[in-house]
């Protein structure tokens, strides 16, 4: 359970990084923003799936 609960915890705050420095890029723009969009997104969603993932196989073997 404490090895599941720490990996969402990191995977939640992945998620959250890749999501504003995203946004801080794209409320920036810029030579950086025109670099890195597609890569912080990617990241996002990335880190969104394996954190999911992550989640559903602690509950399925936790509830087993």
């Amino acid at each position: 359970m404490l090895l599941a609960t720490i990996l969402v915890s990191i995977g939640l705050f992945l998620t959250v990084l890749a999501l504003g420095v995203g946004v801080w890029s794209m409320a920036h723009g810029g030579e950086f923003d025109d670099k890195h969009a597609t890569e912080l997104m990617f990241a996002r969603v990335a880190s969104q799936v394996i954190t999911v993932v992550v989640l559903v196989v602690a509950v399925y073997l936790l509830g087993t």
